[in-house]
């Protein structure tokens, strides 16, 4: 089961006063099939930047898609389980999530999750820790530390027993060799 997380989203009524618009435990979680225990739950979707703060739409509320739109953000939060208690097909996880960067064999040598994205992520961990694994070298990150992504081969591998939770926020960018 995913963490069920409180989302608030303000906005604005028709007198321009600001108001809670939504107020709930974040409605778009996807499970991800082909990694058990993997959730994804999308807290907001932008298409444009700059960003348009009037629109009366959730725009959460959304199939999943990996990568933000072409000038756009998504700030979401993921939730890897252990490794060692599941087992993943990583070609299937890449579709399922509808990712237009999918492993290259090479970058699968490395770890199957192995993988790219046009944006600039910026993470924090929430809860549990996670490796982040680059082409050269990994490091360990545990609750509170933060990572810049920008656009590098990358996989998260959870070795511990417990599932991590990470918040993420992906920015389109333009892609890194």
């Amino acid at each position: 089961m995913p963490l069920s997380t409180k989302r608030v989203v303000t906005g604005h009524n028709a007198d321009g006063k600001s108001v809670i618009k939504w107020e709930d435990r974040g409605q778009n979680v996807t499970h991800i099939p082909s990694w058990e225990g993997l959730f994804v739950t999308e807290l907001w979707v932008t298409g444009e930047s700059p960003v348009d703060n009037l629109g009366e739409l959730d725009q959460s509320l959304r199939p999943m898609k990996h990568d933000p739109d072409s000038n756009g953000s998504i700030f979401r939060l993921v939730e890897i389980p252990p490794e060692s208690k599941t087992t993943f097909d990583a070609a299937g996880i890449f579709v399922e999530l509808g990712s237009s960067n999918k492993p290259s064999a090479q970058d699968a040598a490395a770890h199957p999750t192995m993988h790219k994205t046009n944006s600039i992520d910026y993470l924090v961990v929430i809860s549990g820790e996670m490796y982040m694994v680059m082409e050269e070298g990994e490091t360990l990150l545990r609750p509170g530390d933060c990572v810049v992504q920008r656009g590098t081969n990358h996989a998260w591998v959870n070795k511990s027993d417990s599932p991590c939770l990470i918040a993420a926020v992906l920015i389109d960018a333009h892609p890194a060799p």
